[in-house]
């Protein structure tokens, strides 16, 4: 049993490769941007010269010193870690990340003691500044997140992959507050001091180190779901976005509407509460609908017979057991058709087992064009198919007869290589004399045995044996 749950783990998880390819591009692109930003804004730190050289280098210094080293070092161990390096690059990667950790970690230490530590000035001075080099506690916690998870990008261990997963969470979370702060005009966040917040180039490019990391892990961890080809996959690049960028939007639009003085800021924030709840009302039915699509189709692949499209053997027993009831529950007489196909093992042997396939799809088609569509209609065995529905006693036998009156006219317009040969038995329910439908179609099935040793066979020419 463990075999299928590996293959449904394995098809559950496939990834979709238009979106790889997509994503390819925007990795490409993201990491060259990181890589610029981050080295020319530690190139105009460290060489003052050169800041003449560089455009807009009063915008460019913003970015402190030890943040512009950290971005560069996790945008280097995001280089080095892609699915197509070599292991030796793979070390790299995770020496490099690690050494990004160690970086933050000792930063972070500093601003939770209140030390001074070397550290600070190691690469460059910002004289202007409060506290000349310091990192804010915001930017150097996220990147020691960041550090942490890309030291750990690979990780499949479900601890430790959890708890990667979870620095995840936690640096999305620390950067959609960030967000809300350059949203909103806030001069800080979690007390942070107004004079040496996260600058904004930083807040751009651990931006895009935190969507690489997302889609990063996604062949590893719990994003999985994110870049795959099946209904859940799609369904999340469509939710995941709304979800996210909603609520700035309603927040934005808020704060707009009432300095435009539209409305009051209880009227607002009424409105706009309502509103979103509406807007995620209809993406809980947009979800619903796509859940309920999913188990149709999960219903009909279990109930349905993959070469034939009929009902397969679980599928006719659920059916026809409600049919046989609705039956009895009325008073209606019942009956089952038993339809064996003769000579299908020769016609495997003699033609190959697409031919016999050929011929069960071709038997299937004349039982859906024959029978109504209230009639349950299932293939039950290889060569076996039965027929059960509601039906007046005395036409029976009339619904067998248009059976062999449409087998012989297939035959008789058929190009195909075989020819079409039934053996049919029947029985119809008493209701004086109730049976389950394990005994009607034991019944029919011992009917139709009979017929086949009695009946005289169709000749068969398999054109296999002409060669």
């Amino acid at each position: 049993m463990a075999a299928p749950r590996d293959f449904a783990s394995l098809s559950s998880n496939r990834p979709d490769p238009s979106v790889l390819a997509a994503l390819g591009v925007m990795h490409r692109i993201f990491v060259i941007f990181i890589l610029t930003v981050s080295a020319v804004s530690l190139c105009g730190w460290m060489i003052p010269d050169a800041g003449h050289y560089i455009p807009h280098v009063a915008v460019w210094g913003t970015m402190k010193a030890n943040n512009a080293l950290l971005v560069l070092l996790c945008g280097l161990s995001l280089c080095l870690s892609e699915p197509e390096r070599s292991n030796r690059a793979v070390w790299w990667s995770r020496l490099i990340a690690g050494a990004a950790t160690l970086l933050a970690a000792i930063l972070v230490l500093e601003r939770v003691s209140g030390i001074t530590l070397p550290v600070d000035t190691m690469l460059a001075r910002d004289a202007g500044s409060v506290h000349p080099g310091r990192s804010s506690i915001e930017a150097c916690g996220t990147l020691l997140l960041m550090g942490f998870a890309l030291t750990n990008l690979r990780a499949r261990k479900r601890t430790l992959s959890i708890v990667v997963d979870g620095a995840t969470f936690g640096i999305i979370f620390l950067m959609l507050t960030f967000a809300s702060r350059y949203a909103f005009g806030l001069s800080h966040v979690f007390g942070e001091s107004p004079l040496n917040p996260m600058s904004l180039q930083t807040f751009v490019c651990v931006s895009m180190l935190t969507w690489l990391l997302v889609n990063r892990r996604a062949e590893y961890g719990a994003f999985g779901v994110v870049i795959g080809s099946q209904i859940g996959g799609k369904t999340t690049r469509f939710a995941a976005p709304c979800a996210i960028l909603l609520p700035f939007v309603f927040a934005a639009a808020r704060v707009m509407v009432v300095r435009s003085h539209l409305l009051t800021e209880t009227s607002a924030a009424a409105a706009a509460t309502a509103l979103l709840s509406v807007i995620a009302f209809v993406l809980v039915l947009f979800l619903g609908r796509k859940i309920n699509d999913l188990e149709n189709v999960i219903s009909e692949l279990s109930l349905r017979d993959g070469l034939t499209n009929l009902y397969n053997r679980r599928g006719y027993y659920v059916l026809a057991e409600q049919a046989l009831r609705l039956a009895k529950r009325s008073g209606d007489s019942f009956f089952v058709l038993f339809i064996d196909v003769d000579d299908l093992k020769r016609t495997n042997d003699a033609l190959g087992h697409e031919v016999g396939s050929e011929l069960l799809r071709a038997v299937a088609g004349l039982l859906e064009d024959t029978f109504r569509e209230t009639d349950v209609i299932g293939r039950i065995g290889g060569d076996e198919f039965v027929v059960v529905g509601r039906v007046d006693p005395n036409s029976v036998e009339n619904q067998v007869r248009r059976l062999e009156d449409a087998t012989s006219r297939a035959n008789s317009l058929s190009t195909e290589q075989f020819r079409l040969s039934l053996s049919i038995g029947y029985v119809v329910s008493h209701t004086s004399r109730p049976e389950s439908l394990e005994e009607l179609i034991q019944r029919a099935d011992e009917l139709m045995y009979e017929a086949k040793r009695t009946k005289k066979k169709l000749t068969f020419e398999p054109v296999a044996a002409q060669l």
